[in-house]
C-alpha cells in the first residue's frame, strides 16, 4: 500500500488564515505581528495587558531512547493537542523549531507526522521567521567584537588561546569544527584556532530560550563569558560580552526572534513554534515564553522535549522547570513497538516481523524511562504507543502488560494515521490524569547547592542508571575553577549521545556495569547552567553519507519536494 509523504499530506491541507487561528487561541488581533497569511509572530507584553491572566495545565511528552526506527514523539504531541480537541478540550501545543541541519542531514525535519503536523510544514523546516538566522546573526557579532577588540589593542587583555565563544552555522558542517582563522597578515586580524558550533548549541539559543522578556535577554547576554584573560591559571579572569558592550546590539538583532511564532496544526488547533536547542548538545526545550503563552491561551499546553527522556525531559525538568516555576501535570512517553525490538538487538531490517523475544528484551528501556519520571520526578505517567501496521496484536499487548505491572496505563496513538481521531483515546487518558492531581509531590532529581561532580553523580546514578561519573583530569581543574568563580550551585546541562542511557551509543536497552565519563565542562553564564560534556559528543554535528539534502528539490512553480 502506497502512503502519501508526510510533505504531500502538508500540500494538500486547506490551511486557515492564521488570523482565524489567532481568534480561536483567544489572541486579540492587536497582538498579532502577521508574516503572510498563515504565520505570526506575538507580541507577549500586549497579549498579557490585553487577556485575562491563566495558567492552563502543562502537559510534557517525551519518549524512550531513539532509534533509527523512529519513535514519533512530535507527531504524537501534535496528534494529543488535536485529539484533545475533538474530546472538547481547549488546547494550545507548544514545540520547538527545527534546525536545518537534520533536515538537510539525516533526521529530517521536526513538523510532526502523517496527519499530526504543524504547518506550513516547508516554512517552518526551512527559513520561517528567521528566528535561527537571528540567532547566529548576534552570536556571529559577538565573535567579530571579541577578535576587533583583540586586534584594536586588546584593552581587556583576552588570551587568544583563551577563547571559549565559536561561531556558529545552522548546519551539520564537520569541517568547521576545527579552523585557524585571521590569516593573511596584520590587517586581516590575530591568527588564531577557532571553530563553529551548529546554531542550536549556541549560548545564545538557550539564552533566548530561557529569558522571560527583553531586560531578561539583555542581562542574560552581558553575562555571557567569552573568554579568559592572559595569566597562570590562578590568574585568569572571565571577559564577558557585558564588556565587550556587546548585549545591546546582540539584543537589537534578537528583539524579534524573541516573540514566538503561531502557526496550527493540519486540524487547525494553535500552535506555538519558538526555539530550538538540541537535547544531546544543548537543553532542549522550546522557550519559556512560548511555553507560558500557550499555558495563558489553553486550559492545557501540550509541549514536548528533545530526544529520550534522559536528556530532553531531564533538562526540561531539572533546567527549564526550575528556572521558570513550571511543574507538569502529567508526562506522556512515547515508545513504539519497532523501536523497542531494536533496543531488543533487532536489526531494523527485520523490524516488521513479530518477535516477542526481541520485544522483552527491549522493554527495559521503556520501563527505566518510566520509573525515572514516576519515581525520581514523582510525576503522573502514561505510555504512548505509536502504533505502527506492522505491530501485532501480542506484541502490544506484551508492551501494555509490562507497563501495567508497572503500574501505567498505556494508550495506543495512532494519530500518523487518523490524526486526532487517533489520539482521542490518550487525550481521554492524559485528561483523567491530571485531573486525579498527584504532581504535588513534584522533586528535581538533584539539589543545585551540591557540588558540581555531586550533581553530576547524582545525574548518573538516578537517571542513567549509571555506577557513577568519572571526570578527566581536565574536567576536574575545569569543576574546581568553576566553583571558585562562583558557579558551582548551576544547574548541569549534559552533552550526552542521544542513542544510549550511557555515553556509549552502542549500548542499547537498559544497560548497567557502565560509568559516565566527563572530559569537558563549560560555564553558560547567560544561559545560568554548567554544561558537561561527555563520550565523544560534539557540538557540530557532521553529513552523513546520504544527506536528505540530495532528494530535496523545488519545480518551476516553487512547489517543494523531498522534505520529511
Amino acid at each position: 500500500m502506497a502512503y502519501l509523504t508526510d510533505i504531500e499530506i502538508a500540500q494538500a491541507n486547506e490551511m486557515q488564515k492564521i488570523s482565524a487561528v489567532a481568534e480561536t487561541a483567544g489572541i486579540p488581533e492587536e497582538c498579532l505581528e502577521l508574516y503572510g497569511n498563515y504565520k505570526a509572530k506575538i507580541d507577549v507584553k500586549k497579549l498579557e495587558e490585553m487577556t485575562p491572566e491563566k495558567e492552563g495545565k502543562l502537559i510534557l511528552v517525551t519518549a524512550i531512547t531513539p532509534t533509527p526506527a523512529g519513535e514519533g514523539k512530535t507527531t504524537t504531541t501534535v496528534g494529543l493537542a488535536d485529539g484533545m480537541r475533538r474530546i472538547g478540550k481547549n488546547v494550545c501545543v507548544a514545540l520547538r523549531e527545527p534546525s536545518l541541519g537534520p533536515v538537510f542531514g539525516v533526521k529530517g525535519g521536526a513538523a510532526g507526522g502523517g496527519y499530526a503536523q504543524v504547518v506550513p510544514m516547508e516554512d517552518i523546516n526551512l527559513h520561517f521567521t528567521g528566528d535561527f538566522h537571528a540567532i547566529g546573526a548576534a552570536n556571529n557579532l559577538l565573535a567579530a567584537m571579541i577578535d576587533n577588540h583583540i586586534y584594536q589593542g586588546n584593552e581587556l587583555n583576552i588570551d587568544p588561546r583563551k577563547i571559549t565563544w565559536k561561531r556558529c552555522v545552522d548546519m551539520n558542517d564537520r569541517q568547521l569544527r576545527f579552523v585557524v582563522d585571521g590569516l593573511g597578515g596584520k590587517p586581516n586580524g590575530t591568527p588564531r584556532e577557532d571553530g563553529y558550533d551548529i546554531t542550536v548549541a549556541s549560548e545564545i539559543m538557550a539564552v533566548l530560550c530561557l529569558s522571560k522578556d527583553i531586560v531578561d535577554l539583555k542581562e542574560r547576554l552581558s553575562r555571557i563569558i567569552i573568554g579568559y584573560t592572559y595569566g597562570k591559571i590562578a590568574e585568569q579572569k572571565p571577559v564577558t560580552a557585558g564588556q565587550l558592550h556587546a548585549e545591546g546590539a546582540m539584543a537589537a538583532l534578537l528583539k524579534d526572534a524573541l516573540k514566538p511564532n503561531l502557526v496550527q496544526t493540519l486540524e487547525h488547533t494553535p500552535a506555538i513554534v519558538h526555539g530550538g536547542p538540541f537535547a544531546n548538545i544543548a537543553h532542549g526545550c522550546n522557550s519559556i515564553i512560548a511555553t507560558r503563552t500557550a499555558m495563558r491561551l489553553g486550559d492545557y499546553a501540550i509541549t514536548e522535549a528533545g530526544f529520550g527522556a534522559d536528556l530532553g525531559a531531564e533538562k526540561f525538568l531539572d533546567i527549564k522547570c526550575r528556572m521558570a516555576g513550571l511543574v507538569p501535570s502529567a508526562v506522556v512517553v512515547v515508545a513504539t513497538v519497532r523501536a523497542l525490538k531494536m533496543h531488543g538487538g533487532l536489526d531494523k531490517a527485520s523490524l516488521g516481523t513479530e518477535n516477542l523475544e526481541a520485544l522483552e528484551k527491549g522493554l527495559p528501556n521503556l520501563l527505566q524511562h518510566v520509573s525515572n519520571i514516576t519515581d525520581v520526578y514523582h510525576l503522573p505517567c502514561v505510555v504512548a504507543i505509536n502504533a505502527f501496521p506492522t505491530d501485532t496484536k501480542a506484541e502490544l499487548e506484551a508492551v501494555e502488560a509490562a507497563c501495567r505491572k508497572r503500574g501505567v496505563n498505556v494508550a495506543l496513538s495512532e494519530v500518523w494515521a487518523k490524526g486526532g481521531e487517533g489520539g482521542e483515546a490518550l487525550a481521554r487518558e492524559v485528561v483523567r490524569l491530571t485531573e486525579a492531581g498527584g504532581n504535588e509531590g513534584f522533586s528535581f532529581s538533584y539539589d543545585t547547592e551540591l557540588g558540581i561532580e555531586e550533581k553530576l553523580a547524582e545525574l548518573a546514578r538516578k537517571i542513567y542508571h549509571a555506577d557513577g561519573v568519572s571526570l578527566t583530569a581536565e574536567a576536574k581543574k575545569q569543576a574546581a575553577q568553576l566553583t571558585e568563580m562562583g558557579f558551582g550551585r548551576c544547574p548541569i546541562c549534559v552533552a550526552k549521545t542521544q542513542y544510549s542511557f550511557s555515553d556509549d551509543p552502542k549500548k542499547l536497552g537498559a544497560p548497567a556495569g557502565f560509568e559516565i565519563t566527563v572530559r569537558n565542562l563549560k560555564i553558560s553564564a547567560g544561559a545560568g547552567f554548567i554544561v558537561a560534556l561527555t563520550g565523544d559528543i560534539m557540538t557540530m554535528p557532521g553529513l552523513p553519507k546520504r544527506p536528505a539534502a540530495e532528494k530535496i528539490d523545488v519545480d518551476a512553480q516553487g512547489r517543494i519536494t523531498g522534505l520529511f
